[in-house]
Order: structure tokens, then C-alpha cells, then sequence
């Protein structure tokens, strides 16, 4: 499933292979940030510009808890146990809010100078690391809240992906895609790409991976070479976000143009709304159709 942040103010949910329409949360009173899924999806949280992050019932689609802030949040990230939220946007603060007391005040972690973009937890809950305007990504230690280590950029890191799995953070600044370590820190590679690059997701087997950015392109690069193995324009704005799903089968990319596109990882499986049709059945299904040497494929 996807929780896909907008500009509307109204954070839709929708079932992650086929796209379909789940339902919409409703009360924010300004555009939505960030938006996240508890590890079991049934809780959703968002980060929205009317100074407050959301804590709502996924199933049900009910607000559950409105947490204030002092301005517009960027970022909502939830332990894997569901019992705790992060968030983190324009005043600098990342605040820990325990879900079972959200009246209690939230543990409060300062120390970047610009407004946070992305907060995420990491190395099973005990660490968070957090990207901000201020040209740094910073890694913390839960328990003791202080700085593990800084890394600092040319240019604001436009976002950042942690792939719990081989401790990988997938990082996109400019027009670089760049590999860290996210426990140590420690650069694994960087590549080039193209365009500014506002997103990058890798591939949950680690073959390749996928970005999108200001030239309203998605392209494909294999993660060992380096090498650019595909690109293709399908939206009319720049992609400010793409995302493999958990299965890796296929990827999401949103953009200023509106939209959320599907794309299939594999294409010519039958997965999702997508069905692979043989020429032969096309045939079959519409004479007048000219029969093709390659399998077609319908969405």
C-alpha cells in the first residue's frame, strides 16, 4: 500500500499493485508534507504545512491523535513497534512523541540549523538519521539523543532512503545519486545522473535502482556498474518521488504533474492490474489487431 503525500491536504491511501483508491484521510488544513504506514499498515501518520503531524486509523480512516507543532512538519517516520513517531520539518526540532501518552511532551533533539526534510529511524530503532536544509545528513543515537556523526554536502539533500537490509542509504543531492553506510556513515559509491535528481529507491535485491527528477524522466541504473540502463519520460512535471514496493516487483513514482504512476519492474508479468497477452490471444481477443512479434502488455 501506498500513503502518498499532497497538496491538497487530502493524503490518499491506495492498494500498492493495483493503484486502486483505499480511501482518503480527512483534516489537515494545509498541503501534506510526509506520509508513512506502520510496519503492519494499520496505522498511517502525515506531516502537513497546518503546523501539525497526524496520527490516523489506516483502516478505518479516523484521526486518531493531532500532534502540534510550532511549524509546518516535513517528516513522520514510526518505530517498527508502532509505539513511537518521529517528526522533524521547519523548526529544526526532531521530536520523539510516545503514541500511548501523546499528551506527555515529546523528547526534543536539536542541533541542525535549517529546516528538516527527512527523519527516519535506523539500526533497529536505537539510531535516527535526519537530512536537512542545513547541507547535512545527521546520524543520532536514540538512547543518549546526542550527534553520532555528520556528513555535510555542497547542496541540500533533496532525499534519502534507508534500506534496513545490508544497512543502506540511498541518499540525492544535485544531480548525484550517492551509497552510504548508514551505520557508519562511510561512502559505498556515487553516481551521476543526467538531471537534478530529486529521488533515487533501490531495487530490495540490490541489482539496480531507479531515479527520477527536474527533467521528468525515470531512470534505471545497475546498482554493480553504475551503468545507465534506461530512461523514459511518462510525466509532464518533475518527479519528486519514486519508490520500489516491498516486493520490488514494481516501483512508484508522484510528480508536479499530479499524478502517481505504476511502472512494472519486469515488464511482461502478469502482476497487479498488469496482464501479459501473448500475440496469439490477441488474435483471438480483436482480429483487426495486427498481430506483433513481441508480447504486449495491458494495463
Amino acid at each position: 500500500m501506498h500513503s502518498a503525500p499532497s497538496g491538497d491536504g487530502k493524503p490518499m491511501l491506495r492498494q500498492g499493485d493495483t493503484g486502486d483508491w483505499i480511501g482518503t484521510f480527512l483534516g489537515h488544513k494545509g498541503a501534506v508534507w510526509g506520509a508513512t504506514l506502520n510496519t503492519d499498515a494499520t496505522k498511517a501518520a502525515t506531516a502537513a504545512a497546518d503546523f501539525t503531524a497526524k496520527v490516523w486509523d489506516a483502516v478505518s480512516g479516523d484521526e486518531v491523535l493531532s500532534l502540534a507543532h510550532k511549524h509546518i512538519v516535513k517528516t513522520v517516520s514510526f518505530t517498527q513497534d508502532s509505539n513511537c513517531l518521529l517528526t522533524g520539518g521547519n523548526d529544526k526540532l526532531l521530536r520523539i512523541y510516545d503514541l500511548s501518552s501523546p499528551e506527555a511532551a515529546p523528547q526534543e533533539i536539536s542541533g541542525h540549523t535549517s529546516a528538516i526534510k527527512k527523519a527516519l529511524w535506523c539500526n533497529n530503532d536505537q539510531q535516527i538519521l535526519s537530512a536537512a536544509d542545513d547541507k547535512t545528513i545527521r546520524l543520532w543515537d536514540r538512547s543518549s539523543m546526542e550527534e553520532v556523526k555528520t556528513l555535510t554536502f555542497d547542496t541540500s539533500v533533496s532525499s534519502m532512503e534507508y534500506v534496513a537490509d545490508g544497512q543502506i542509504l540511498v541518499i540525492t543531492y544535485g544531480k548525484t545519486i550517492a551509497f552510504y553506510n548508514a551505520l557508519s556513515l562511510e561512502l559505498i559509491k556515487t553516481v551521476e545522473a543526467p538531471a537534478p535528481i530529486n529521488s533515487a529507491s533501490l531495487h530490495p535485491e540490490k541489482d539496480f535502482f531507479v531515479a527520477g527528477g527536474d527533467d521528468f524522466k525515470l531512470y534505471k541504473f545497475d546498482y554493480s556498474t553504475k551503468e545507465e540502463l534506461e530512461s523514459y519520460k511518462g510525466h509532464f512535471g518533475p518527479v519528486h518521488c519514486v519508490r520500489f514496493s516491498p516486493d520490488g516487483e514494481l516501483y512508484a513514482s508522484g510528480s508536479e504533474d499530479g499524478t502517481l504512476r505504476l511502472w512494472q519492474t519486469a515488464v511482461g508479468k502478469t502482476y497487479g492490474l498488469w496482464k501479459c497477452v501473448l500475440p496469439e490471444d490477441l488474435g483471438s481477443e480483436n482480429p483487426e489487431q495486427l498481430y506483433t512479434s513481441t508480447p504486449e502488455i495491458k494495463a
